[in-house]
């Protein structure tokens, strides 16, 4: 049956690791990387306390890191991410549940609420389209600042909604890890929670 779609969070259900901080392993060596979470880990503390969301907290991390980054610079060193270090990460069962869905002729998406940067490279090697967060870009440089929502919660279901006309699938699958991917997997008929751990 091909009127069938699948849909993929990639952090933790794909991969084995939280990718933002592999990105930042991967740009900026493990000893920038335990500095920084040091520096930062009072802000993380709220963070898990809920008195920082999300979106924000990312956007903390992001410009702390990363903020005047060239673009250039910084795609060019996320395609060597997804060369280089992203295989070691990927979940062997995920990666055969997305092997089964394109045999089977089905549709295929990665949610993420990563940044396109790091994930689509990866996932255009497959065919697959990647729906996650974008990075704010002034004069060529990244901003540490998100464009729009980050991809997370009720934004995976408007992105979803955005780029497919769900209507037109008899059926619909979702798997994901966290309570980020809740309203995604509400979406589906056949859910996979952690499917692949």
């Amino acid at each position: 049956m091909k009127n069938v779609i699948a849909f993929f969070d990639f952090d933790g259900t794909i991969t084995s690791k939280d990718t933002l901080f592999e990105i930042i392993r991967f740009q900026k060596g493990a000893a920038a990387l335990y500095a920084g979470m040091a520096l930062l880990s009072p802000l993380l503390v709220m963070f898990k306390l809920k008195l920082i969301s999300n979106h924000r907290m990312k956007e903390i991390v992001l410009k702390f890191f990363f903020r005047n980054t060239p673009l250039d610079v910084f795609q060019q060193q996320c395609d060597d991410f997804c060369r280089l270090r992203l295989p070691a990460l990927l979940r062997p069962k995920a990666l055969n549940a997305i092997a089964w869905h394109q045999a089977e002729g089905h549709k295929v998406y990665i949610v993420t609420a990563s940044a396109e940067n790091w994930v689509a490279p990866w996932s255009q090697t497959l065919g697959i389209p990647c729906l996650g967060s974008h990075l704010e870009v002034n004069d060529g440089r990244i901003t540490g600042m998100l464009t729009g929502p980050n991809c997370n919660g009720n934004e995976k279901v408007c992105r979803i909604r955005e780029a497919v006309h769900l209507t037109t699938f008899e059926t619909v699958y979702a798997y994901g890890d966290s309570s980020g991917d809740r309203e995604m997997l509400a979406l589906a008929q056949h859910k996979g929670f952690r499917a692949f751990e």
